[in-house]
C-alpha cells in the first residue's frame, strides 16, 4: 500500500496542509478537492496513482487542516490561485497534471488559463464546467451555509451518505473515512464538518468567480471533463459546448453518479490513466 505523508507550508501568508504520495522525482499530479471538502477525498485515487506520479492533495484555505482566512474576502478563486502557485513553486514543480473536483476544477481552469498556462499539461475537470447550473449552485449553498451539529461520528457519516449520495458507490470503509477526515469538534462538544462556514461567502463577494468561459477559451492544456451521468451542475448541453470551445475537451460520462463522481473505483482510474498518459 502506498504511503501518505502529511505536510504544511506557508503559502501566500497562510498555513496550508497537503498530503503527498509517490516518489519525489516522479512527474507531479495535483489533486484539488471540491467546495466543502478536503484533500483526503482523493485518498483512493492517490493510492492508485502513487506508483507513477508525485501526488499533492492540498486542503484549500478554510478547509481540513489548513488555516482559516483572517479576512473572509480571502475566500475566492484569486486567493486560492495565489496559494496554489506558491505551493507549487515552493515544491519545485514545473510541468504538471491537474485533477480538480468541482471548485478544484474551477481553480484548474483559472490557473491553466493564467498563472500556470504552459505548465499544466493535462487538465481533468471532475464535474465542473465554465457555467455551472444556477439551481445546482443554490442546492449546494443551502447545505454548505449552515453546517449541522452531531453527537457522534456515526451521525455525521449518515448525513454524508445522504447529501453526498450523488458521488456514487463508496464502500462502508470509504464512507467512514470520509466522516473521520471531515469532522471537527466544537467547543460545545458537538461534531460538525471540517470547514469555515464563512467560505461560502465567496459567492457574495465574488459572484462571478465560477462564470469562466473567458478563462476556459484561453486554455491550451489537454482537457478532460468527467461528467456525472446524473449531474445537476453540468448539463449535457454545457458539456457539448465545452467540446467545441477553448481546448475542445474530451468528455467521459460516469454512470450512476451525479455531482460529483467519487473517483474511487477501477473504471474511474482507467479513464484517468488513459488521459494522463496520453501525448500532448
Amino acid at each position: 500500500m502506498a504511503k501518505m505523508s502529511s505536510n504544511y507550508l506557508s503559502c501566500a501568508g497562510y498555513d496550508i496542509h497537503y498530503t503527498a504520495w509517490g516518489p519525489q522525482d516522479a512527474e507531479p499530479l495535483i489533486m484539488w478537492h471540491g467546495l466543502a471538502r478536503t484533500g483526503r477525498d482523493f485518498d483512493p485515487c492517490a493510492v492508485h496513482f502513487a506508483d507513477r506520479y508525485r501526488i499533492i492533495c492540498p486542503d484549500t484555505i478554510g478547509r481540513g487542516l489548513s488555516q482559516w482566512a483572517r479576512d473572509e474576502k480571502d475566500y475566492g478563486l484569486q486567493m486560492y490561485a495565489r496559494i496554489a502557485v506558491d505551493l507549487i513553486d515552493q515544491l519545485g514543480l514545473q510541468n504538471l497534471r491537474w485533477l480538480g473536483t468541482s471548485m478544484g476544477g474551477a481553480l484548474g481552469i483559472k490557473l491553466a488559463a493564467g498563472d500556470l498556462k504552459g505548465r499544466i499539461t493535462h487538465l481533468a475537470l471532475n464535474d465542473f464546467g465554465p457555467e455551472p447550473a444556477a439551481t445546482s449552485v443554490e442546492r449546494i449553498i443551502e447545505y454548505v451555509s449552515n453546517p449541522p451539529e452531531f453527537n457522534t461520528i456515526g451521525e455525521l457519516e449518515t448525513y454524508f451518505r445522504s447529501i453526498y449520495a450523488p458521488y456514487g458507490y463508496q464502500s462502508d470503509e470509504q464512507w467512514r473515512a470520509m466522516a473521520e477526515t471531515s469532522a471537527r469538534r466544537k467547543d460545545n462538544g458537538k461534531i460538525t464538518v471540517h470547514y469555515d462556514p464563512r467560505m461560502i461567502r465567496q459567492l457574495i463577494h465574488y459572484p462571478t468567480d465560477y462564470l469562466m468561459w473567458g478563462a476556459y477559451d484561453q486554455i491550451e492544456a489537454k482537457t478532460l471533463l468527467l461528467r456525472g451521468e446524473n449531474s445537476d451542475l453540468i448539463p449535457r448541453t454545457l458539456a457539448q459546448e465545452m467540446t467545441r470551445r477553448g481546448p475542445k475537451c474530451q468528455v467521459q460520462e460516469i454512470p450512476d453518479c451525479g455531482h460529483a463522481p467519487a473517483l474511487n473505483v477501477a473504471e474511474h482510474f482507467e479513464i484517468l490513466e488513459t488521459f494522463f498518459s496520453s501525448p500532448l
